[in-house]
């Protein structure tokens, strides 16, 4: 059995090497000629998956190892009787953790309280119902969007998108559609940005198209929002440097770019391609998976500054702020090397590990700072 991989996907030839013979490329190198004679093609979201790609080739069974498949022509796959899997929910605590590590970065950056505060939620699939209840764990008042949830299950916490405007914080976690009822390409435009609460603290890590970029360049200038977070970009790689100079906070599409996250994803793929060719697994995630660098945290309980408290915790784990710094030094690259940069930077991502990992030894385990980081996802104990 031939495989061809996205290099990008974390241990893929050593895993995937138990049932055939493995071949990686980088996911922008992925060609029809490269795929031709392959049996199975794994990607992640860069490479598009399309009749383009895969007309007249061998691949019987494709498998994307990301949460979200809009890169993949699922119809294409089906008329052709090509096997197919995602990774649903792989990542999905990377990208909540992610959304956290931002929210409390930018308040920091502009001496904001998140208790009490609302943020409204569009999309509530696993990476935005994980935001809620880490939101949640912080105090926050949780306002829910998602039209195909709410008619799916008739609950009236799935409110119409108009009711969440008055939010202080607004953050998207949906997939990119481009037409129905449900369409979310340039779900964030004139109207959608006007109709906010004024200083509203904006985030988005789902879609770059979701938004459109030039009216929130417009809507960033005139002062309207009191912070943005961008993780994702129209036309990636080539982003938007204008639009980069003008955020808070911008990284390159690594929210769910934890080590955890990546190899869940890789091992929810493998065992699918071994259901589908009726052969027995021979890893799982546990022979993958590094002992974390920070294993323990020893804190006092806050007085006072339990939100300083919260984000120096986190900042340990994960210190958002060396992904912007690495993304803005795109700024200095020609032109015509920026896309390459771009990518680069997922590439050859750093490790990443996620909060479960490390257990934080608080004084009081019954104070609201222990609960807090428990919330988000922390072990805790007593100190």
């Amino acid at each position: 059995m031939k495989i061809i991989a996205d290099a990008n996907i974390p241990f893929v030839a050593e895993c995937f090497s138990s049932i055939g013979e493995v071949i990686t490329i980088g996911g922008r190198e992925i060609t029809q000629s490269v795929v031709a004679d392959a049996d199975v093609l794994l990607v992640r979201s860069i490479t598009q998956v399309n009749a383009d790609l895969l007309a007249g080739s061998k691949v019987r069974f494709v498998a994307t190892a990301t949460i979200g498949f809009d890169h993949v022509d699922i119809d294409f796959l089906q008329r052709n009787n090509i096997g197919f899997t995602s990774a649903p929910g792989s990542n999905a605590n990377s990208a909540a953790e992610y959304v956290i590590a931002g929210l409390l970065e930018a308040c920091h950056k502009c001496d904001i309280s998140l208790t009490g505060k609302s943020i409204g939620i569009i999309g509530v699939g696993n990476v935005g119902s994980r935001v809620a209840k880490k939101c949640a764990a912080l105090g926050m008042q949780i306002y829910l969007n998602d039209p195909p949830l709410q008619r799916q299950t008739g609950q009236g916490k799935y409110l119409p998108l108009q009711e969440l405007y008055d939010c202080d914080f607004i953050t998207f976690h949906t997939p990119l559609t481009f037409e129905g009822i449900d369409k979310t390409y340039h779900l964030a435009d004139e109207g959608f940005f006007k109709s906010l609460k004024k200083e509203c603290v904006f985030v988005n890590a789902s879609r770059g198209g979701v938004v459109d970029s030039e009216v929130l360049k417009t809507v960033i200038q005139s002062g309207r929002l009191k912070a943005v977070v961008l993780d994702v970009w129209e036309d990636e790689p080539n982003i938007d440097a204008e639009l980069l100079g003008m955020v808070d906070i911008g990284t390159p599409h690594i929210a769910g770019y934890s080590l955890d996250g990546k190899i869940s994803g890789m091992i929810m793929i493998y065992k699918a391609v071994c259901e589908h060719f009726g052969l027995s697994p021979k890893y799982g995630i546990e022979d993958f998976l590094p002992e974390p660098v920070v294993r323990q945290l020893r804190m006092e309980s806050s007085t006072g500054n339990e939100q300083g408290a919260l984000l120096d915790a986190v900042r340990k784990i994960y210190d958002i702020r060396e992904d912007d710094n690495r993304l803005r030094q795109i700024a200095e690259k020609p032109e015509d090397k920026r896309g390459e940069y771009f990518d680069g930077l997922r590439k050859k991502y750093h490790i990443r590990r996620e909060f479960q990992n490390t257990k934080v030894f608080v004084e009081d385990r019954n104070s609201t700072l222990a609960q807090k980081l428990k919330g988000i996802g922390f072990k805790t104990s007593e100190k």
